[in-house]
């Protein structure tokens, strides 16, 4: 892979990825994270794709536009925990306590201890997942891994380890059970046949609507951020 740039106002970032299977240049604007990847040939010359891209400027950033507006979590933001839209709020005590309509989080450090109380709360919820769909399923799996991924919801490997993004933990549950549902049918199935979608729809039912929330919103989840500037405490 290789990064560019498509120049306008503002300039747009573009990966190219380089594959022997392609026939001719394609290009992807990402739901989750915005990333804009032009695949082409082997052989073909780089100059090639970027005036391909080029001539698709006015289609990248409509594309572009319509990706959600970044939110930098602070005191007042409304974030989906569970699927549940809940304000955070400043806690009086140095802990993080999840309410019905709130997240109380200490103001000193928010963004840390608000990300780690979110990454703590996932792995609870998938482990649980998991632990129920590898019995209903009759494999075992090695182990859990939380990622912050922008390119899947989870994956499973060779040697039965599954891996998720920890920003599931903002979806509906039903949403985060499918996704623990869809890689636990991988340790039966390493692939996406039919025989692995029926696994899937034998561990939890209709996995449908679950998987067309995660195509239409599943790139709002990435809109959070929890990067900003701690205070001091004292």
């Amino acid at each position: 892979m290789s990064n560019q740039h498509l120049l306008g106002d503002p300039p747009i970032p573009l990966t190219l990825r380089r594959s022997a299977r392609a026939r001719r240049i394609s290009l992807r604007v990402s739901a989750l994270d915005g990333r804009v990847t032009v695949t082409l040939p082997e052989r073909l010359r780089t100059e090639a794709a970027l005036e391909f891209a080029s001539e698709k400027e006015d289609w990248i950033r409509k594309h572009l536009a319509r990706q959600p507006a970044q939110v930098q979590v602070g005191i007042d933001t409304l974030l989906p925990v569970d699927g549940t839209q809940r304000r955070v709020v400043a806690a009086t005590g140095r802990r993080v306590e999840l309410g019905p309509d709130t997240i109380a989080v200490p103001p000193a450090a928010l963004h840390r201890s608000l990300e780690r109380y979110l990454r703590e709360l996932a792995r609870d919820r998938l482990a649980e997942a998991s632990d129920f769909y590898a019995a209903r399923l009759g494999r075992s799996y090695a182990r859990i891994t939380l990622r912050d991924t922008r390119s899947r919801w989870g994956s499973c490997t060779s040697d039965g380890g599954l891996m998720y993004s920890w920003r599931l933990i903002l979806a509906p549950p039903d949403v985060l059970r499918y996704v623990a549902a869809h890689e636990v049918a991988h340790l039966a199935e390493m692939n996406h046949s039919p025989a692995f979608w029926n696994h899937v729809h034998r561990l939890f039912g209709n996995y449908e609507p679950a998987r067309n929330w995660l195509r239409s919103h599943g790139g709002e989840l990435h809109r959070f951020r929890f990067d900003g500037p701690e205070r001091s405490g004292e």
